[in-house]
């Protein structure tokens, strides 16, 4: 269940002269902080008997290195490893590089509809907020003739298909505990649909665990083929806010792998491969400025603005982690996305500019 109220992303430096990219996969993983990405395990937390969950030692033997680079590795080993050597990185604040939301609330439904719409609604000021007035960048790439009818949206929280506004939206949102299939499910999915439903329920019926969403979006990826594709991974935030960080550790680790899993699965398929881009980012940040605020985001908490994104795709310049002064923002995501895929994003309510160093080689 989420604890806040009132949250963040930007992009990148790549592109031909050629549009190479014909699908695009974006994906977030709920409030966690730039800190453990540029970073590792933090020591201090990971040794507070009041957060490791009695397991010190298994997180020091799972994720912890005295070299600090090897350290974030052992966290997020493809995102230290392919996407370092292939893609982009933003968001190391100790070296200047720094991405912040812009909505002054720094927390869940208004970073994502920041994200989403590029757009910073005042209005939108709640996680209980109504279906968005503000069109998404995912609705206008599902109205354009190449895209249409090829858009599609997963995500462990229920407020999603509020978010997204799915009714007006007219693409699947599939947001916590929303059966697949419809009316008509395959085998597969009755599956997916029956172990959902009967799973151990930590968060309640406000969010799932994120192997569901996982695994619904990577059968939709493999059958139904998407050319914009958003799945939204919640259990960052949920063990954040629960004080849990060997959970949370565990949880961060999870969604890299599973970003190989699709990156894989991405270039080893004939419509994706050399054709896809990975777009990941974060809702918010988290406190940093006293250890016990690491549990906690929302205007009140110091740090919680600031997020990090990453970047990997065949018009994506090698520049690894990007260590140049510069200051980006969430609402610039929206654009970007899709600028990626060749278009100008328009609606009847602001839309910041994309990331110009996005398209700089």
């Amino acid at each position: 269940m989420k604890k806040l109220l009132l949250i963040p992303f930007i992009l990148i430096s790549f592109l031909s002269t050629a549009q190479k990219t014909e699908n695009i996969i974006i994906i977030t993983t709920d409030g966690f902080r730039w800190q453990e990405v540029f970073k590792g395990m933090d020591a201090a937390i990971a040794n507070d008997k009041n957060f490791n969950q009695g397991d010190s030692t298994y997180i020091y033997k799972k994720y912890y290195s005295p070299d600090s680079k090897e350290n974030r590795k052992k966290l997020l080993p493809f995102l230290w490893s392919e996407i370092a050597s292939k893609g982009q990185i933003y968001g190391n604040r100790d070296l200047g590089n720094k991405v912040d939301v812009s909505n002054p609330y720094w927390f869940s439904y208004p970073g994502y509809s920041e994200i989403m719409t590029g757009n910073v609604d005042l209005l939108v000021n709640s996680n209980s907020y109504m279906a968005n007035p503000n069109v998404n960048v995912l609705e206008f790439l599902n109205k354009q003739s190449k895209l249409k009818g090829k858009t599609a949206a997963f995500g462990a929280w229920d407020a999603f298909d509020r978010i997204l506004n799915e009714k007006r939206s007219n693409f699947p949102v599939i947001s916590a505990f929303d059966p697949v299939g419809g009316n008509k499910p395959t085998a597969v999915q009755n599956v997916l649909n029956e172990m959902r439903d009967n799973s151990f329920k930590p968060f309640h019926e406000d969010e799932c665990l994120d192997v569901f969403t996982h695994y619904e979006a990577i059968n939709e990826l493999k059958t139904n083929k998407p050319k914009v594709l958003y799945i939204a991974y919640g259990e960052t935030d949920e063990w954040a806010h629960a004080g849990h960080y060997r959970s949370y550790l565990d949880a961060a680790h999870q969604v890299d792998t599973w970003i190989k899993e699709i990156w894989n699965f991405v270039q080893n398929d004939p419509q994706y491969k050399n054709k896809t881009t990975l777009l990941i980012t974060v809702d918010h940040g988290r406190g940093d400025k006293t250890k016990s605020e690491w549990t906690s985001h929302g205007d009140k908490i110091a740090g919680a603005s600031e997020i990090w994104f990453a970047a990997l795709g065949p018009e994506i310049s090698p520049k690894g982690e990007i260590k140049t002064e510069t200051q980006l923002y969430q609402k610039q995501f929206a654009q970007t996305i899709a600028k990626i895929m060749g278009y100008t994003f328009t609606a009847a309510h602001p839309v910041a500019s994309e990331i110009k160093e996005v398209f700089e080689k």
